[in-house]
Order: C-alpha cells, then structure tokens, then sequence
C-alpha cells in the first residue's frame, strides 16, 4: 500500500484522555507540561477536558464522555485529519463498559499513524521530543488508494 504524507503543523492538535482512575495522572503531567500544551489545540473528552480546562485555564475543545460517545468522536476526528497527537492514560486493571469503543479510538490512531500515549512515561518522551517543535511529515497510508483497490476486487 502506497503511503501520502498530511503534514503535522507547527501547533499540534493533541486530544487528552484519561480513565476514572488515571484522571489524577493526566493532571499531574499536564500540569508539568502546561508551558508545552499551551501552544497547541488541546482536546479533550467529557470530565476530563472540562478538569483540564479549569485546571490548566487553557481552552480546551470538548467531545461527550467517552462511555457516550467521546471516544468515538475523537476517532473521527482522527479519521478526518483533525488530531494530530492522542494522550490517553488508559486503566489496564479496571473493566470498561465501553471497552469496544477504546478499541476503535486506539485502532484509528494505529492506522493513521498518530503519535499515541498510553500512560505518562510514553507521554514524557512524546511531548520532550525535538519533532514537537516543528512541522512533520507524517507517513500514512493512501486509504483511498486502498478503497479504490478492494472496489475492483467486488
């Protein structure tokens, strides 16, 4: 499969996540980072793009919770072009009702190749590396290309 190359801008468009149980995390660490998150599009999920936003006192753009929905929003918004970064401190040890849908959100972030954090130390190493400064050219595969193939194959 062929690969095109979106370009992510200088102001990276970061969706922030966060389970019940890590929502403390994702504050500590935004906190630290909030010189970072500062110069970028900072989105966010139900309770946790609202904690943030008050929290930080920086605008946050806010999707439903993710049990009803927010999940999937961001995915969308991954699948249009409009998420460049996703942060989402998952809880591995706690069961969610809305487990399929995190599936999807992660998925997505795979195939259009977005830079993904699932807890702080990943997130650490996203946010401090050099490529945050500038624009990057970020492969990804043509999927066009690849609906017009499995067309003929119909």
């Amino acid at each position: 499969m062929t690969t095109n190359h979106p370009t992510i801008g200088i102001k990276k468009r970061i969706a922030l996540v966060a389970h019940d149980n890590k929502k403390k995390d994702l504050l500590d660490w935004a906190r630290f980072n909030r010189g970072t998150l500062s110069h970028h599009h900072l989105f966010g999920t139900g309770t946790t793009g609202s904690m943030l936003e008050k929290e930080l006192d920086l605008p946050i753009t806010q999707f439903k919770s993710g049990p009803i929905g927010g999940d999937q929003q961001i995915g969308a918004k991954i699948a249009e072009g409009e998420i460049d970064f996703l942060i989402f401190f998952w809880d591995p040890l706690e069961p969610q009702p809305h487990d399929p849908d995190i599936k999807a959100l992660l998925r997505l972030a795979v195939l259009y190749n977005i830079p993904t954090a699932s807890n702080r130390a990943t997130a650490d190493f996203i946010i401090s590396s050099p490529l945050m400064a500038g624009e990057y050219e970020n492969p990804t595969p043509d999927l066009e290309r690849y609906q017009q193939s499995r067309q003929l194959i119909k």
